[in-house]
């Protein structure tokens, strides 16, 4: 029987591992975090700003892979899974198999601790990793910080960061990735109406690393 007190990382895989099998069953690649109007919003984002096609990119907690997968349909040529659940990889790999995508190289890695050949990208993307990061019980404020010195490490100098979160607001992130990065633009994304007040349940934002 499932716990409410199951060690954080050993729920998620266990969630993985359901797609997993999900997908092995029907084919489904299953969840899409904040849905597919966030994976259109990065890569309209990267097209725009004609973001080369042959810039590394990392997906930072790349769950099913399926933005990797949308990226290469873009025509991105030089991309990179990690997520630090190997059912995660696994259902990712065989996402990217299904799509015939060998360009796109996925790997199990804990971002807190990134192993050495994981630097110099151009860009990261995290869509819902940094909030599950900031949510976990114990010293959730100690793995902000070293979310932040990992994200200095793997991505090069005036390399691009977007960060997709429902978490927090954009005052709030700013405040989180203020050490080694500048705000470029905030990306819309929907809004809701509660109690006469307008807010946005999800927060996009474009940093730049200094």
């Amino acid at each position: 029987t499932s716990s409410p007190f199951f060690p954080f990382d050993s729920s998620w895989d266990a969630a993985y591992e359901r797609e997993l099998q999900t997908f092995q069953d029907i084919g489904d690649t299953g969840e899409i975090w904040f849905g597919e109007e966030s994976m259109v919003r990065i890569i309209r984002w990267l097209e725009k700003h004609k973001v080369p096609l042959d810039s590394s990119v990392l997906d930072i907690g790349t769950g099913n892979g399926v933005l990797l997968v949308e990226l290469a349909k873009s025509g991105y040529m030089n991309l990179t899974g990690i997520d630090y659940s190997p059912s995660a990889i696994q259902l990712s790999e065989k996402v990217r198999e299904k799509e015939g995508m060998s360009n796109i190289k996925l790997k199990v890695e804990d971002f807190l601790a990134p192993s050495a050949e994981l630097s110099g990208f151009d860009i990261c993307i995290d869509k819902g990793t940094f909030d599950a990061i900031s949510l976990d019980p114990s010293d959730a404020a100690g793995k902000r910080k070293l979310y932040v010195g990992s994200l200095c490490r793997v991505l090069k100098p005036e390399g691009f960061f977007l960060i997709t979160s429902c978490n927090w607001t954009k005052e709030e992130l700013l405040n989180e990735f203020r050490e080694g990065f500048e705000i470029l633009e905030e990306l819309p994304t929907p809004k809701f109406c509660f109690g006469g007040r307008i807010g946005n349940s999800v927060t996009a934002l474009v940093f730049q690393r200094k």
